[in-house]
């Protein structure tokens, strides 16, 4: 028998975790900050644990507050996007896929297009959370790259994740072999540090440290090299239509297998529904387009 407790306090302390206040919280909730509070102080004592540290001008969760914030969120965010299927007129056919925010931005989006125009029925509605976030429920698929093991769901190989410098082609133009490269101008990706090593390892020049700046997403990275800010560590298939565009330039053919792959990644069940089935036909036969290009995509120097 499911056993829910105190579901109003539930979903008042998750706004106020999530919010970082009992008033955001109540604006949220259409409640005062007063109430909120009462109603996480009634779940703290039904849990018997602490969920907030109260201090004069800020509100910080314990670290079992944490815990269950980060447990709560993505069932309510799922619990939203169910109601917005139920309640949705039944003309309306969606399919949510989650994905991290770069790859989204660099390579979905600009490919939903197609889609529409093979299914203009079905809704895709993109989610994102990067490649941490667990599988949401609501999910219909999710692209990811890792190793392809994720107990419990199917993973099937979209992309190899290659490594190659990329910058614009003016910078392109002083940089005539790896040696070249200086390390104050070398972007660096917060999450992925070793993708430089990788590269420059493979190319010979182990001495060579990247020391440029630090962005927390490729995407950033990648925009602040087609800005000039410096060269950044591409990957595929963010990189192929910057480079088929003439947005970036690859100044050295060397490129190097990042030892993971990007996955279409969906529980096993969903191959019988005929939307999924429609869009997974579609990204892996969009996802080989890339190969043809890339003999097209510009090398200087």
């Amino acid at each position: 028998m499911r056993r829910l407790l105190f579901l109003n306090g539930i979903k008042a302390f998750e706004a106020a975790a999530r919010t970082g206040s009992f008033a955001a919280a109540g604006h949220e909730l259409n409640v005062s900050a007063a109430a909120i509070s009462r109603m996480v102080h009634l779940l703290e004592d039904r849990l018997g644990v602490a969920l907030f540290e109260r201090k004069a001008n800020k509100l910080v969760t314990t670290p079992a507050g944490r815990a269950y914030q980060s447990g709560l969120t993505p069932i309510f965010d799922a619990l939203a996007s169910l109601t917005a299927q139920v309640t949705a007129p039944s003309s309306v056919r969606a399919l949510t896929i989650g994905v991290g925010p770069t790859f989204a931005m660099k390579w979905l989006i600009p490919r939903l297009a197609e889609f529409r125009k093979e299914e203009p029925d079905i809704e895709v509605r993109i989610t994102t959370g990067g490649a941490a976030a667990p599988f949401g429920d609501d999910w219909g698929c999710g692209v990811k790259l890792g190793n392809g093991d994720w107990p419990g769901f199917v993973a099937e190989p979209l992309f190899a994740a290659d490594l190659l410098p990329v910058c614009t082609a003016r910078l392109a133009n002083g940089l005539k072999r790896p040696a070249d490269l200086k390390g104050p101008n070398l972007i660096r990706v917060a999450h992925s540090p070793d993708d430089w090593p990788s590269w420059l390892k493979a190319a010979g020049h182990t001495r060579i440290t990247a020391r440029g700046q630090e962005f927390q997403f490729y995407g950033q990275a990648l925009q602040a090299a087609i800005d000039g800010l410096g060269v950044a560590m591409g990957i595929r298939p963010y990189i192929d239509d910057d480079l088929a565009a003439g947005r970036l330039v690859a100044p050295f053919a060397l490129s190097v297998p990042k030892d993971m792959r990007w996955y279409l990644v969906y529980r096993g069940f969903r191959t019988q529904e005929r939307d999924f089935a429609a869009f997974r036909r579609w990204i892996i036969r969009a996802a080989a387009e890339p190969a043809a290009r890339r003999k097209g995509a510009r090398h200087a120097g």
